[in-house]
């Protein structure tokens, strides 16, 4: 029997805006039991818990700072006294900052940057994976990372970092889950290049790589989260550049990454969004 959200608990962040809401809109539709919001921007998240609600599943707002490992912890101990134990997390909050590496802030960039992009998604999962794990019943993680996880990108160095760790941990725990035992529980990495969302305001996209609608890439995402398919990159030249990454001499890999795929300059003209 095919896995779905409908009578469970799902839970995401970065919920109150952009792709987060469409998850959450997602899980609404597909009649999941409860659907937890979390989202450090309180405003926001209130109004798209209300505009979430009455549709049938029960809506759980939390305003939390995933930098906060404090806060992760008590809000985790909330969701499981309020709503339960979530059998899907999806992992999908972060943020960019797109300058060189010398002119990031320790603390305002970097130390944030690896808090909410890794550590966090870290944190969470950790928070509930044993019970999920005890419990022996069906379960999905989804581990949003980047494309940018898998090739050097300048002007994004940090960013970069923080994906790459996503990448190379969201794997591993799938690999050890299923070691263990633990088949249950489906871990699912997302592998997008830049989406249309305003988090990447300015960006280029390089050659075969137009920036992505967020609904489709939901979809998508949903998708394989519910089929618990390993790895989603998207759209299919990531796959390829990581390929040709791989095999190429690094000379003739910056020769073509910068001059013909356009990869190495796609930060240039970048502006973002306040974060």
């Amino acid at each position: 029997m095919s896995f779905t959200v409908e009578g469970r608990i799902v839970l995401i962040t970065g919920a109150a805006s952009g792709m987060g809401r469409l998850y959450a809109e997602r899980a609404v539709r597909e009649r999941a039991a409860a659907v937890v919001l979390w989202d450090v921007d309180a405003e926001a998240l209130h109004e798209t818990a209300d505009s979430l609600g009455g549709a049938g599943s029960s809506v759980h707002s939390y305003v939390v700072d995933l930098a906060s490992l404090s806060e992760i912890t008590a809000a985790a101990a909330a969701v499981r006294n309020d709503v339960g134990i979530p059998a899907v997390l999806i992992n999908n909050a972060g943020i960019v900052r797109g300058k060189y590496f010398w002119e990031h802030e320790q603390e305002a960039d970097i130390a944030l940057v690896m808090q909410i992009n890794t550590l966090a998604l870290m944190h969470l999962t950790r928070a509930f994976l044993p019970e999920l794990i005890a419990l022996r019943e069906q379960a999905r993680i989804l581990n949003v990372a980047s494309a940018s996880g898998t090739l050097s990108v300048p002007r994004m160095s940090v960013y970069t970092a923080s994906k790459w760790a996503v990448i190379g941990w969201s794997d591993s725990l799938r690999l050890e889950l299923r070691e263990a035992g633990h088949r249950h529980i489906k871990v699912t990495t997302l592998i997008p290049s830049y989406i249309r969302t305003g988090m990447f305001e300015g960006a280029r996209g390089p050659l075969l790589t137009p920036l992505m609608d967020p609904a489709d890439v939901v979809d998508k995402a949903w998708r394989a989260l519910l089929a618990g398919r390993p790895r989603l990159q998207l759209p299919w030249s990531v796959a390829l550049g990581s390929a040709l990454r791989g095999v190429l001499p690094q000379p003739v890999w910056d020769v073509v990454a910068g001059r013909v795929f356009k990869v190495y300059s796609s930060m240039e003209h970048f502006t973002g969004r306040a974060q």
